[in-house]
């Protein structure tokens, strides 16, 4: 996801984002022992970072991007979880016709509640986060200049590890309703709050974090990779765009959907351990901690186990960052056309 969280945009006769900055005001920000502070906008603190968005409009173009993304890509996403889970429900197509034939349509949104509800949120911080960050680690740069592709990669690694702490309930109370038939659940098992407060009874504040470790080491590297692949994918079809926000919807579609690609590619391995882990409960535990868990798979199934169900998160992967790149950029371009 771009730098654009930190400037302010004014909507030319081109459609295209013209990035204005304007950190050259001073400011007084309080009253000291020996009279009035004042500060420099623009000084690149992490507290200036932050407040440099405009008006929280990149929280909401985010947020809105995040939800677009689980839209176009949750149905690829069940039957993603569905292939990991069992080794012998068969091929995506196979599992498609026979939960589309005993479930309906709709079993396919199953537990979207869930990451819907608070992906506004959560997609809202990775923006923001990565963009503070992002400049944390960079050696002091106009902010008319885009952060170093280094830059880029440890931010992405930072915002993928804080992320980690909402995303890990999210993903555990999905994982449970996406690989349950819902005909054997109870009334107390059905819908994500329902399931959430089952989990925090029966296995405790400990249970609905199972599988955080296991998250973190999934999304740190995969979002440091993400980041680096946009930004690196979008200056090579448009060069100068890092700089100058001038890349086409095209640019920006190819360019997220091959950030997507990469980062679940790389990550694949732990995406396929982390859900055999937040699958289990107390009831029917299986695996003991990650190795255990990526042991007892390879012995059982083979290698072949890690990358079952590639085929379809890669796809799904290509959907969803397309879409949710596209919904940012044309939440934002409305939001400052309004203006």
């Amino acid at each position: 996801m771009a730098h654009l969280p930190l400037l302010s945009f004014n909507l030319s006769d081109n459609a295209t984002l013209q990035p204005q900055t304007n950190f050259s005001s001073i400011n007084k920000v309080g009253e000291g022992d020996f009279g009035p502070v004042y500060k420099e906008d623009g000084l690149g603190t992490l507290e200036h970072e932050f407040l440099a968005s405009s008006s929280g409009k990149e929280f909401v173009a985010g947020g809105i991007g995040g939800i677009a993304g689980i839209i176009s890509g949750y149905p690829l996403d069940t039957l993603r979880i569905l292939q990991q889970q069992n080794s012998r429900a068969g091929s995506a197509i196979t599992i498609l016709r026979n939960v589309v034939a005993k479930e309906g349509l709709t079993s396919l949104y199953r537990g979207m509640a869930a990451p819907l509800a608070s992906v506004t949120f959560q997609n809202a911080m990775v923006f923001q986060s990565y963009a503070v960050l992002s400049r944390a680690f960079c050696s002091p740069v106009s902010f008319n200049d885009p952060p170093s592709l280094k830059a880029v990669a440890l931010g992405g690694v930072g915002t993928g590890a804080l992320q980690s702490i909402l995303l890990s309930p999210i993903e555990l109370v999905k994982i449970r309703l996406q690989v349950r038939d819902t005909s054997q659940l109870s009334e107390a098992e059905k819908g994500p709050i329902k399931v959430a407060k089952n989990i925090l009874k029966t296995e405790g504040f400990r249970g609905i974090y199972r599988g955080l470790s296991i998250t973190v080491l999934r999304d740190a590297p995969a979002h440091g990779l993400y980041f680096w692949t946009y930004e690196y994918a979008r200056e090579l079809l448009h060069p100068g765009c890092r700089k100058s926000s001038e890349e086409s919807l095209n640019t920006m579609l190819v360019a997220g959907g091959l950030a997507g690609v990469s980062s679940w590619i790389f990550s694949y391995p732990l995406d396929v351990i982390k859900t055999r882990i937040q699958a289990q409960t107390l009831h029917s535990s299986k695996y003991n901690g990650i190795l255990d868990c990526l042991q007892k798979s390879i012995k059982e199934e083979g290698y072949v186990v890690l990358w079952r169900g590639l085929g379809t998160a890669v796809a799904r992967a290509f959907i969803v960052n397309g879409a949710v790149f596209s919904a940012y950029e044309i939440t934002l371009r409305c939001f400052f056309n309004s203006n």
